[in-house]
């Protein structure tokens, strides 16, 4: 079964296991979910009732951020399996045999091909998150103030998200042989980093400062 088509309790049953998988990295995504979530709520408040009038000059952009808050947890979702479906790959590729030489040749380049799926996907999900807290920043101000703690909220999953997606990305360039690639996504993670962890501190403040 899907990580996605399951329930919330089982879920944390299966999280809570001593199953390998899901882990970190698909718990990362799921916090990512579900802060893209609540800016897509966000935005749903805003374009109802009196917030429709109070807001009326923002409803296009609430619209559009909407639908794009929509899309990004839909691709939360799908990296959230995507990510236990590439660990699975990297067990597998343990457990082939090792008898001969041929075989350690033809077991380390799987493990290898299968630690590079395993860092794409932690990396996907801190591009999604970088987005998305991009969006968040983008509808300060625009939205039914009355939602204000719920896009502080949304901060706080991107935050625990792309810094839970880089620790993933961490542990698995540390075992590639391909040091150019490991060194580009350290980099490049980095510079996510560096954009999003400030900007959601911003979002989270000036959340707080309404309180």
């Amino acid at each position: 079964m899907k990580l996605a088509d399951m329930q919330v309790t089982q879920f944390c049953d299966v999280l809570a296991s001593d199953a390998p998988a899901p882990g970190g990295g698909s718990t990362a995504a799921l916090e990512g979910a579900l802060g893209a979530a609540l800016t897509a709520m966000v935005c749903g408040l805003t374009t109802i009732g009196k917030s429709k009038e109070k807001y009326a000059e923002y409803q296009e952009f609430v619209l559009a951020s909407q639908k794009k808050a929509l899309d990004l947890k839909a691709r939360f979702v799908d990296v959230m399996d995507r990510d236990t479906e590439a660990f699975n790959v990297v067990s597998a590729a343990f457990g082939m045999p090792k008898a001969t030489d041929e075989e350690k040749a033809a077991r380390s380049a799987a493990i290898q091909k299968g630690l590079e799926g395993c860092t794409r996907t932690p990396f996907e999900m801190m591009e999604l998150a970088a987005e998305t807290l991009e969006l968040t920043a983008e509808l300060l101000g625009k939205t039914n103030d009355s939602a204000a703690s719920d896009l502080g909220v949304s901060a706080l999953s991107m935050r625990a998200a792309i810094q839970g997606a880089w620790l993933n990305v961490l542990i698995n360039i540390g075992s590639l042989k391909n040091k150019e690639l490991a060194e580009d996504y350290r980099k490049k993670g980095e510079e996510l980093l560096a954009k999003a962890l400030p900007l959601a501190d911003q979002i989270y403040q000036n959340v707080l400062s309404q309180m």
